[in-house]
């Protein structure tokens, strides 16, 4: 398979502490990839690096066989990443559809054009229906509720059209049939062809979504397999399930 994403022998510190000690990962076209550990193993630092937000210290990240490791974030988004974060921060007083147009004209789209508008807005209609949330276009982002405001920050990520999405706890907080319905979701993204790193504490979810799952323990990959290699891992059980 062809990889689209390659981490080699990432470490980073933080004043003194290791968050990631060489950490390596190969991430293949199309494919979805759970990342699980207990808090503090580095899960959010790896994507973190990955995304841009962090400067890795050593080693390297190749995407699309480019080396980015000293990339922008913005510059890593116009390349084809993206990613949600814990807590959704939309622009909370402008309506779904306004926060949605905001992303499609100045990154897709490059500047507004006025005389454009009208396709931006379909295509803002056509996102949200691909994230069930076309019956709330034109209702305040304040007024959402959690499932609905997780939602929103889907389609803020995909509105850049990326190859690469990394969902950082995307159902975090949601009652189980909210949860069924934002899985649900990200399998009929990847589906279109968009790979997909979710990390996520819930395993049922990480469960049915992976068809690989990496487990993280103190900043290190104590496994990377199919997910009953990995729950079934004794390394595994001992770090993240405590037995």
């Amino acid at each position: 398979m062809t990889s689209l994403l390659q981490v080699e022998d990432v470490t980073k510190c933080f004043f003194g502490f290791t968050a990631l000690s060489n950490v390596s990962l190969d991430v293949a076209v199309g494919e979805r990839i759970g990342l699980i550990g207990p808090n503090g193993s580095g899960k959010t630092t790896l994507i973190n690096c990955i995304s841009g937000v962090l400067k890795i210290d050593t080693g390297s990240i190749l995407f699309q066989g480019d080396d980015i490791s000293a990339l922008a974030t913005y510059r890593r988004a116009k390349a084809g990443m993206a990613r949600t974060f814990q807590i959704p921060m939309p622009f909370r007083s402008m309506s779904v559809v306004d926060n949605l147009m905001i992303p499609l004209e100045y990154i897709v789209h490059g500047l507004i054009d006025m005389a454009n508008e009208g396709s931006v807005y379909s295509e803002a209609h056509e996102l949200l229906r691909r994230v069930r949330l076309a019956d709330r276009m034109n209702a305040r982002a304040g007024e959402l509720s959690q499932v609905e405001l997780r939602k929103l920050e889907l389609a803020r990520a995909i509105a850049a059209r990326p190859k690469l999405l990394v969902c950082d706890e995307a159902m975090a907080g949601l009652a189980a049939k909210e949860v069924s319905e934002i899985l649900d979701i990200l399998l009929e993204l990847n589906s279109t062809g968009i790979t997909i790193i979710m990390v996520e504490h819930i395993m049922q979810a990480v469960m049915r979504f992976s068809q690989r799952i990496v487990c993280l323990s103190a900043g290190r990959i104590i496994c990377d397999g199919l997910p009953e290699e990995t729950m079934s891992n004794p390394e595994v059980r001992r770090a993240y399930l405590g037995n």
